[in-house]
């Protein structure tokens, strides 16, 4: 089915400096959580009739290399830096490069559903870039563009997360679709100063106590390489469709019984983390943890720059027995949720920063059955046009997240799908062998029965 793979080094249009160079990284690029390769797809269709003729490669090579003198260090190179505390920092030399892949399939994407569904599949997989953590530390950012036979194309990105966040990698995707659309120059111009915005106080202090809550130092502690399952079992990656009918009883429900609204994110949130614990047969005296990001850049004083494309979230947890989770009503649980939003302030992302900074050597860590959570529906993905309009379809293909081996996304539908407008798709990673009672839980959710009146939730 693919054929003609080959890789390309794309080299900025013009080195922006003179002398081989390191950069120092932000507290926040250099969580340990956060030391892992970010991978993810975007789907484009051949409809926009003004570049129907154009060749994609080069338009957007061409343009990525137009980019690069502006975002040079996505072409550097992360290494720990030789001293004690062994952070990782970035070094950049004036022959550096990114790595594009180019191949070429037999198939249409209307033909498998414009990849909107069976995001486990092996075909998904080979569309994206999946570096070993060494290639992904000497090559940070790596594209993949596949053009399908019906001049459609995927574009996969797998970008060492202490580099950037979704927000910043899409900053960056924007200037280069940009210029490839015939913009002269970009936007908005990226700003680096990472150390200097997001660096430790003079003093530095944790004064938060929600930092020492949900946070502690184990040296022996891997995060993403504890089988926390205690087994041998795979990790799989499954989508569950959630009406809008059903969603909005369930948020009714909840109403009724706590005299609170909540948010989507609040109440399938909770809902969806009770079951994959619940689903998991976790011990009833173990901690659980629902962890989510949430975005600082307008919310510390002062605010960062528009062009700031480095990490600009925080991690947030809420924080169970697994005992309390399973057996308390859905809606206590959906309001811890909201509740944990106001603890996000200005002093908790310094105290943060801080304990970064005074424990890093340590091994700082949120320990095991963290449940990772964000929602990407409204991410501006859709903005990112090369010239063919935007991505149809996105999908991470992730499955590390915010110290959590087991994420979960809220996604929209690919809008090619006309017929699936109703409501919007769940991407679950979890334990194969929990599969089965999740899937359970979820066609209860589907089918009404878990939010009929006088359910137990």
């Amino acid at each position: 089915m693919m054929k003609n793979k080959e890789q390309t080094l794309i080299f900025p249009s013009y080195t922006p400096f003179s002398e081989d160079h390191t950069l120092p990284l932000s507290h926040l690029d250099t969580d340990r959580n956060l030391h892992l390769t970010i991978r993810y797809l975007r789907v484009y269709t051949s409809t926009t009739a003004n570049n129907h003729h154009k060749d994609p490669f080069h338009v957007i090579s061409t343009s990525l290399s137009q980019t690069l003198p502006h975002y040079y260090p996505l072409a550097g190179t992360l290494r720990h830096r030789q001293n004690s505390d062994n952070r990782l920092e970035l070094f950049c030399t004036t022959n550096q490069s990114i790595p594009l892949i180019h191949t070429t399939v037999d198939i249409t994407l209307e033909s498998i559903n414009y990849l909107d569904d069976n995001p486990s599949s092996h075909f998904i997989e080979q569309l994206v870039p999946d570096p070993e953590p060494e290639e992904g530390m000497k090559h940070p950012c790596m594209l993949q563009l596949t053009i399908f036979k019906c001049g459609g194309f995927t574009l996969g990105a797998a970008i060492h997360h202490s580099l950037c966040d979704g927000m910043g990698g899409t900053l960056f995707f924007n200037s280069v679709a940009e210029l490839a659309r015939g913009m002269t120059r970009i936007t908005v111009e990226p700003v680096w100063d990472r150390e200097k915005l997001l660096g430790p106080r003079d003093v530095p202090r944790v004064d938060s106590p929600l930092v020492r809550e949900f946070l502690s130092l184990d040296k022996d502690f891997l995060v993403y390489k504890e089988d926390i399952s205690g087994g041998v079992s795979v990790s799989v990656r499954e989508c569950f469709h959630v009406r809008d009918e059903c969603l909005e009883e369930f948020k009714r429900l909840l109403v009724d019984q706590s005299g609170v609204k909540f948010t989507t994110f609040e109440a399938l949130g909770a809902y969806i983390w009770r079951s994959k614990i619940k689903a998991a047969g976790v011990e009833h005296n173990e901690k659980v943890k629902f962890a989510y990001s949430i975005n600082i850049r307008r919310l510390i004083k002062p605010s960062l720059p528009a062009g700031y494309w480095g990490n600009g979230c925080v991690p947030m947890y809420v924080q169970l027995s697994a005992k309390d989770l399973i057996e308390q009503p859905i809606w206590k649980t959906a309001e811890l949720i909201k509740k944990s939003k106001t603890n996000v302030t200005d002093e908790y992302v310094r105290s943060f920063i801080d304990y970064q900074h005074l424990h890093f050597a340590d091994g700082i860590t949120a320990g095991k059955w963290v449940s990772g959570f964000t929602d990407w529906r409204h991410l501006g993905h859709s903005t990112v046009d090369f010239g063919w309009g935007g991505p149809v379809t996105v999908l991470p293909l992730g499955r590390y997240l915010l110290g959590s081996v087991e994420p979960c996304f809220f996604l929209p539908y690919s809008t090619a799908c006309a017929e699936k407008k109703d409501g919007f798709k769940v991407l679950v990673n979890l334990s194969e062998v929990a599969l089965p009672a999740f899937r359970e839980d979820m066609q209860m959710f589907a089918s009404s029965q878990e939010v009929l009146p006088g359910s137990r939730i």
